[in-house]
């Protein structure tokens, strides 16, 4: 029997203290941690049901793509305590993001809670007593168009990835991955880097004059015209080199000639023209999901992650509005916000008469939200805050504060002064040659927005180095001197590559991916290997290029960014109850007039030459493979038979794919092999002692020395060498060498001593055990029976004595880390209760409640970790199930299908095929009729599922 409570679901347990407390009584606020359910993995489903339709995706693609749903086993007990608060209130309202995935938690909701009482839908942007106060009081029912559209986007990244990845990982590699946004994203990184490749630089010179006025100080001009001609800059040439306007190139002779020329005496500098024109630039639109992360990577260095974790933790903690919004525009409150603070702190004549008005330009924009601004109708400034907010979460909050308030003042204005100066050459061979040079100069009059805000800009490709002059007063016909000038040299610059600021900037411009899954395409490609960080650039690996060229051949369509645009085009149109899920992805899946179709593309695809996928030619006779340890070249020796097995050169690690032109290529050629070098012989055993370069790296090693031939005394013929017997030597001892020696230059004293590593310390006085010293797979360390002690650096392995181990054995095992081996603490996990921490292990820093590890993803470090991204890692971790663990994931399997046992059999037999087509047609019925009737969570929809609770 319902009771007399109100039950409130939200998505993070950060939302759940905050929202109870301005409810008040009578309401139980708890969270579900994100999604409660998703597909099943397909080796996962039930036995009977492995072979069918379902069996391959989890999703029946003969039955109108109907998905099988289960609770994962870490969300069994969030569930369960969802369902015992149910049972003692009178309403239930769904408190989840207003957006697709909000939008489809809610539902899942309603489908495992079955509740027995009224489902409301409760929507808000911010945290503030007064929008959770207007949420509750205008509440409505769940959107199943919206649900639709995040269903298809599941069940089409569950079809992408698990068509298309087999392919990559027979014909590439083992472990990688193709998805709709990830793989659109991984093709751009790496068509910069062909363009890099590609690239071929062009030079030009210029001059640099230092011109001064009579009682006035200097001021920079550079040569733009010479006798009317212009002069060539950087932005003339293409990257192939070439000249792509008729201005005049010039050499360096000629530059160097052209300076001596005018700092001649005879040489007449003077002032030709001086226009000055108004200047007014206007302030940046508030804050999108884009903009934010863009502007936060170029003026606080975070990553896109980054970014996201801070702003999520704003957002719940109620400083800021939702943080994930295509939306540029401000509601009234926010604009009357943001235009009284501007007046209030920066005067009455730095806010324009009327509001500014901004809209979105970005493709596919979606406006549900108004843009990320400070929450609450008069906003709190950075200093207020202070106290409350520290480190990243403050440095945030302060850009979206100050672009916020600066969005809704006036334009700076100024003047924006220009002047040419002519140099008539009066004497020796350039005699009456006119050189003309120019400067800019802006003075602002009037700040205006600048007062609170300046937008950052990404660095122009080949710009002039000069931007603006400090012009001094200056007429027409008013003569110059010449204090210096300067020939200089450059060179055109390759396209720059990706950083995540401009990677956002472009999937947001092509429409590929959405707000929220910017900073999830970025740390996808990274943690895949595809892309790694160099400073602030996004380099690809020689890998994604065969990914890339993988896709390109066989999956032209998939990666096209217009097409997977289109797609986000089109789940719009589901999600505004415009299309059918089940029509798009027939179309998507078997085909169409507009789409060749997934299936068809697989079942085409014909035969795949993996050695030429993973093949580039460097030169005429140079090529690259990358392989199943690396990439290398691949060289014909020349004279070499036909036949013959090329010669292979590895690459250095750190070489950038653009860096491999093929004078690189000839370089790492043509260097001298590093062959086996010979130290000596040990002394003590008289075995060779041999310096190598192995495929771990440098190493030492001992070997058996060449027997000495055997010689007849009588005939003097030289016998056979007999052999060893098999499998009777011992295994030669090795040891790699420490990061500080070079093997070029290592000595016999020092192979012999890491060959007899582990080094004896001594023996600890109380208990007698021995200790030694050793290099190990973690690192150097001491050890004593099973107790270990990490040693500071290698060289430590040969240097500390007994008394210095024993004081490292007297600490604490963490102690040379910290007093508590936690690298970080937060408050207690939402589904296990203990409380998490972030720990340093032997394979990096990963987060644990004691119960589970989930290692802190490549590209993100400690201290982007907050307790919201720690639950989430947690989260994911649990969703895997245990590693190698057959026998649990059997009973797991067992325990989800004993549950649905009559709704599982029943779509085994061909009646239920029949029975869920129907229902699937009541859904679409339903669907047509929604302007008639409102949409429910409890709809017809729930018919086309095969849940598994």
């Amino acid at each position: 029997m319902p009771g007399t409570k109100k039950l409130v679901i939200v998505e993070s347990p950060n939302k759940v203290k905050s929202i109870a407390q301005y409810l008040g009584e009578g309401y139980e606020v708890m969270a579900s941690v994100g999604h409660i359910r998703d597909l099943i993995e397909p080796k996962n489903l039930p036995p009977e049901l492995k072979k069918g339709s379902l069996g391959k995706f989890s999703v029946d693609v003969e039955n109108e793509f109907a998905p099988y749903y289960v609770v994962s086993d870490q969300k069994k007990k969030t569930v369960a305590d969802l369902k015992r608060a149910l049972k003692d209130a009178d309403e239930l309202l769904l408190a989840t993001d207003e957006d697709r995935e909000g939008e489809a938690i809610a539902w899942h909701l309603v489908e495992v809670l079955k509740p027995k009482v009224p489902v409301k839908r409760m929507v808000f942007h911010e945290i503030t007593r007064e929008a959770i106060e207007k949420a509750r009081d205008n509440t409505r029912e769940i959107d199943t168009a919206l649900v639709d559209a995040q269903e298809t986007r599941r069940i089409l990244d569950r079809l992408y990835g698990y068509e298309v990845s087999p392919v990559l990982w027979r014909k590439v590699g083992p472990g990688l991955s193709a998805g709709r946004v990830q793989s659109a994203a991984t093709r751009l990184v790496v068509d910069r880097e062909r363009e890099r490749l590609a690239f071929v630089a062009a030079s030009y010179w210029g001059l640099t004059a230092q011109l001064l006025p009579e009682d006035a100080s200097a001021f920079e001009a550079r040569l733009a015209r010479l006798n009317g001609d212009r002069v060539a800059t950087g932005r003339d040439f293409d990257d192939h080199g070439r000249l792509t306007s008729g201005a005049t190139i010039l050499d360096e002779t000629s530059a160097q000639a052209l300076a001596d020329a005018v700092r001649l005496p005879s040489t007449a500098v003077t002032v030709a023209k001086v226009d000055s024109k108004p200047y007014s630039r206007r302030p940046a639109a508030p804050f999108t999901t884009s903009t934010m992360q863009q502007e936060a990577a170029r003026k606080l260095r975070f990553s896109a992650r980054q970014t996201m974790s801070v702003a999520q933790t704003l957002y719940e903690n109620g400083y800021i509005t939702y943080m994930r919004t295509d939306s540029a525009s401000l509601s009234q409150q926010a604009t009357n916000a943001a235009r009284a603070q501007a007046a209030k702190l920066y005067g009455a004549e730095t806010v324009p008469d009327k509001p500014r008005v901004y809209a979105s330009k970005s493709k596919n924009a979606q406006e549900a939200h108004e843009a990320i601004r400070p929450a609450g109708e008069t906003f709190r400034t950075p200093a207020e805050l202070e106290k409350s907010l520290r480190g990243p979460e403050l440095r945030l909050y302060d850009l979206i504060w100050k672009r916020t308030v600066a969005s809704q003042m006036a334009d700076a204005k100024g003047q924006t002064a220009s002047v040419t100066v002519e140099a008539r050459i009066g004497e020796g061979q350039l005699d009456g040659t006119v050189a003309e040079f120019t400067a800019s100069g802006t003075v602002i009059t009037f700040r205006g927005f600048l007062n609170a805000y300046e937008e950052g800009r990404d660095e122009e490709r080949n710009a002039d180095a000069g931007g603006d002059a400090k012009l001094p007063p200056l007429t027409q016909g008013q003569t110059l001197g010449v204090a210096d000038v300067a020939a200089d040299g450059h060179e055109t610059t390759p396209p720059p590559r990706y950083t995540e600021a401009s990677l956002v900037k472009a999937l947001e411009e092509l429409g590929i991916g959405r707000p929220s899954t910017f900073a999830s395409i970025i740390s996808t490609i990274i943690d895949r290997g595809y892309v790694t960080q160099r400073g602030q650039a996004l380099v690809p690996s020689w890998v994604a290029f065969s990914v890339v060229r993988l896709l390109e051949d066989y999956f032209g369509d998939l990666v096209q960014y217009d097409f997977t645009a289109e797609m986000e085009d089109d789940l719009d149109r589901i999600a505004d109850g415009e299309a059918e899920r089940v029509d798009w992805l027939n179309s998507f899946y078997f085909g169409s007039d507009k789409h060749k179709g997934l299936r068809r593309v697989i079942d085409n695809l014909g035969e795949i030459d993996a050695r030429s996928i993973n093949s580039i030619a460097i030169d005429d006779d140079v090529t690259l493979r990358i392989g199943k340890y690396g990439p290398y070249l691949e060289v014909q020796e020349p004279g070499a038979a036909e036949d013959a097995t090329p010669r292979r050169v590895n690459l250095p690690p750190d070489l950038a794919p653009d860096e491999l032109t093929p004078a690189k290529a000839k370089e790492l050629i043509e260097a001298p092999v590093q062959t086996d070098r010979e130290l000596g012989t040990n002394p003590e055993s008289g075995k060779l002692v041999l310096a190598k370069d192995g495929r771990f790296g440098p190493y030492v090693t001992e070997a058996d020395p060449e027997p000495e031939p055997e010689v007849d005394p009588q005939t003097g013929e030289v016998a056979e060498p007999k052999k060893a017997a098999k499998k009777t030597a011992a295994k030669p001892r090795t040891a790699s060498l420490f990061k500080s020696m070079d093997l070029a230059t290592i000595d016999l004293d020092t192979a012999l001593r890491l060959l007899d590593l582990p080094r004896t310390v001594g023996a600890d006085p109380e208990t007698g055990a021995e200790i030694q010293a050793a290099n190990g797979r973690y690192g150097p360390y001491l050890k004593k029976g099973t107790d270990t002690r990490s040693l500071p650096t290698e060289d430590d392995i040969f240097g500390i004595d007994l008394a210095g181990a024993l004081e490292l054995f007297a600490q604490p095992k963490y102690g040379n880390r910290r007093a508590s081996s936690a690298l970080k603490e937060f408050d207690a996990d939402p589904v296990s209760g203990k409380p998490i921490k972030i720990k340093d292990g032997r394979f990096g820093a990963y987060v644990t409640d004691g119960e589970t590890n989930a290692t802190i993803p490549r590209g993100e470090t400690v201290d982007e970790v907050d307790f919201d991204r720690a639950v989430q890692l947690l989260a994911d971790k649990r969703a895997k199930g245990p590693a190698k663990k057959p026998a649990a994931k059997r009973t797991t399997t067992r325990t989800a299908a004993a549950k649905t046992t009559a709704k599982t059999t029943a779509a085994k037999t061909t009646a239920a095929k029949t029975t869920a087509a129907k229902t699937t047609a009541a859904k679409t019925s339903a669907a047509k009729t929604t302007k008639a009737a409102p949409k429910t969570g409890t709809s017809a929809r729930a018919a086309a599922k095969k849940p598994a609770e």
